[in-house]
């Protein structure tokens, strides 16, 4: 389900809107086909009151799993990762509705995380700090961080351009390196992230 157009403010365009990685499935998905070979087994291997038991044991885990399955596609459906040429925001909920977001005047820094095996998946974390009340954000199962990443940092210098002329505003690099000092100095990110990060606001 993509992100509502109503909700949208005049003149505000989407530039990614995202669902979560296919991984949020898996430990769902992996729970079903187990109960599914669980239940293969029982009719293949046992017979008389063992099976018997077993049986409905497996029917009743493959219930459970399925049933989970489909609660984690419909949380997955109406979760939506949003970059538009104003804002960050992130919406969820099957019914009831739990949503933020962050003006992309605000946003300071943003980290992107990934593990070895989550880079082989596409997938990873976003880390974003912002000023005012919000703070830091992080959000998880989220495909290609990287490229995401760079598209928020395009999206804040277009938005700059136009508020400001082409100014920097107040997030400029030398706050935005002391945010990535203080990101660095909390454990959140390693030398090497700052490093990295440093090199991409000053080359910008």
């Amino acid at each position: 389900m993509p992100y509502p157009k109503k909700l949208l403010n005049d003149h505000e365009t989407v530039a990614l809107d995202l669902h979560p990685h296919w991984w949020f499935f898996a430990k769902a998905a992996l729970a079903l086909i187990g109960s599914i070979i669980f239940g293969i087994l029982v009719i293949v291997i046992l017979d008389g009151d063992a099976q018997t038991y077993l049986g409905w044991v497996a029917i009743a885990l493959i219930v459970a799993s399925a049933i989970w399955l489909v609660a984690r596609y419909a949380m997955w459906s109406t979760t939506n990762f949003v970059i538009t040429s104003d804002r960050v925001i992130f919406r969820s909920g099957v019914v009831a509705k739990n949503g933020m977001e962050i003006p992309l005047e605000r946003v300071n820094t943003v980290m992107s995380n990934q593990s070895v095996f989550e880079r082989f998946l596409g997938a990873g974390d976003l880390l974003i700090e912002s000023a005012g009340e919000l703070g830091q954000q992080r959000f998880t199962d989220i495909k290609n961080p990287s490229r995401v990443q760079n598209l928020i940092h395009s999206q804040r210098e277009a938005n700059n351009t136009r508020m400001y002329g082409g100014a920097t505003s107040a997030t400029d690099v030398a706050g935005q390196l002391e945010k990535l000092e203080g990101l660095r100095e909390r454990g959140t990110i390693t030398q090497a992230e700052f490093d990295e990060q440093k090199r991409r606001l000053l080359e910008g």
